[in-house]
């Protein structure tokens, strides 16, 4: 039976191994850039990683802290049977919720690296909508037809429930829980950070526009076709086109790929401007 290991903050760097720090330092940055894009639900929600080599080990953050005051040295390393392998010595530990909710998924899906849950404004008054997201703006057309919904059975501290909660994510890397929130997956931190930015942006254009109570621009079946397949790949850039353009290119097609990777040392200078205590 593993040992829970409790170790100064100041010290974790020294206990874990490269690879283990790296993501830290981003699973941090995304817990900061979640609050600095106004995703954040107080000290409430969860973002994982899974630690690298280590398919039944992940990251998370500690209960109690904000966003904004989490580092790489503070996240809380457990196992998906809800065992705490290494506990800062901050004093916070993990909501039960960060495992039900994360855990499920992370042993169901070894290709997901981090799941990213929100309950925003926008994204639960979409979730609350019988019709869910609508393909509105090309922002949402980039999710359609790869979607799951989960419907509401209460908060998310059910082993029974959480097992369904992946049956209805499927091979979906986003989930809307019905009256609850929003779930996205992805195969790399920068990737969930980004499905979970543009879902979120989504869902307030969403809002927005049926709040204008005037007549809605339906867009055509070809038009979302031709979106959802734009987005089937990675970031396209002129010395990449030929290999990256799934329109150009069927093989570039990739559902499980995602964008996220290009804007993300530009995002990490960003808060580095700011603030750069997260990569402590």
């Amino acid at each position: 039976m593993r040992q829970i290991e409790v170790c100064a903050v100041n010290d974790i760097r020294a206990v874990v191994g490269e690879q283990e720090w790296a993501t830290r330092v981003d699973l941090a940055a995304c817990y900061r850039l979640v609050a600095l894009y106004g995703m954040t639900d107080l000290i409430y929600n969860h973002i994982s990683a899974q630690v690298p080599g280590h398919h039944d080990q992940y990251l998370i953050n500690p209960y109690g802290m904000l966003y904004e005051e989490i580092t790489a040295s503070s996240l809380v390393k457990i196992d998906i049977e809800g065992r705490t392998l290494l506990q800062p010595d901050h004093g916070y530990n993990v909501n039960v919720a960060g495992f039900y909710l994360h855990a499920p998924i992370h042993r169901a899906r070894p290709d997901v690296k981090c799941v990213l849950h929100t309950h925003t404004r926008a994204g639960t008054a979409v979730s609350t909508l019988a019709e869910g997201l609508l393909p509105l703006s090309q922002t949402a057309m980039r999710f359609h037809g790869r979607i799951g919904y989960h419907d509401f059975e209460g908060p998310a501290i059910d082993r029974e429930e959480c097992d369904r909660v992946v049956a209805d994510l499927g091979r979906n890397n986003v989930l809307v829980l019905r009256n609850h929130g929003l779930l996205v997956c992805g195969n790399t931190i920068p990737q969930a950070f980004n499905a979970i930015y543009w879902l979120e942006q989504a869902c307030r254009i969403q809002v927005d526009a049926l709040g204008c109570g005037r007549p809605l621009h339906a867009p055509t079946e070809m038009a979302i076709g031709n979106t959802v397949t734009c987005f089937a790949g990675t970031e396209i850039t002129l010395d990449n086109e030929r290999d990256t353009n799934p329109v150009l290119n069927e093989a570039a097609q990739n559902q499980q790929a995602g964008y996220g990777l290009l804007e993300w040392p530009a995002l990490r200078r960003r808060l580095d401007r700011i603030d750069g205590s997260y990569a402590q």
